[in-house]
């Protein structure tokens, strides 16, 4: 998926943004030797993000919905408090025993509770109110994923969607995927009970305050 601003000023962002742990670095370098699609991966400036937004808002219960090898997961749980919890949804085996590996490695990686199978299953698995959310999964199910985390979600809790300019094809969708990423940005910005920015790091950022 190509980036949605010149290479030589993600580059220059991600080299002045603070540094990933060594763990992270290793995650990040395993995804890409031993995965299809490490393009897949979160990434240093998503990660750094969501963990700076969880530090802000004094997140503890976070809920990640497609953790991939989990670099997402492992950089929010280096940034919540040692009774902090993400719970991560995850469908692929292998993905999910990657992660794991680095998991059990970092001294953070016990806050993270990994919940395997359709996220739209294992969610209401979860009883505690949630402080945020990263969407990061099946793109043709985000309305569906938003409108289940809504009612769970602390006050002013945060729902940070990646993929949200999707390639730049929401300014003049083709196809389903496209049409599906383009409504649900226009409803989050009519949603009376949501506020929201939509920013171009990486492939879009679409971070949702629930007011």
């Amino acid at each position: 998926m190509d980036s949605m601003v010149d290479p030589a000023i993600e580059n220059y962002c991600q080299a002045m943004t603070s540094g990933e742990s060594p763990i992270l670095a290793e995650l990040a370098q395993a995804t890409v030797d031993r995965t299809r699609y490490p393009v897949n991966l979160s990434g240093r400036l998503v990660g750094q993000t969501l963990k700076m937004l969880l530090k802000i808002s004094r997140s503890k219960t976070v809920l990640e919905i497609g953790m991939f090898t989990g670099y997402a997961a492992l950089s929010m749980a280096e940034g919540l408090p040692d009774d902090g919890v993400v719970y991560a949804c995850e469908t692929n085996p292998r993905s999910i025993a990657i992660g794991q590996e680095f998991f059990d490695r970092s001294p953070h990686g016990h806050k993270i509770k990994v919940l395997f199978g359709r996220a739209l299953d294992t969610i209401p698995e979860i009883r505690e109110k949630l402080d945020l959310v990263f969407i990061d999964a099946d793109k043709k199910k985000y309305r569906d994923y938003l409108e289940m985390v809504l009612p769970m979600m602390n006050p002013n809790g945060l729902i940070v969607i990646d993929d949200a300019l999707w390639k730049g094809k929401v300014l003049d969708p083709q196809e389903e995927r496209d049409q599906v990423i383009a409504d649900l940005n226009r409803y989050i910005y009519e949603h009376p009970n949501l506020e929201s920015v939509l920013l171009p790091i990486r492939h879009g950022l679409n971070i949702v305050r629930k007011v």
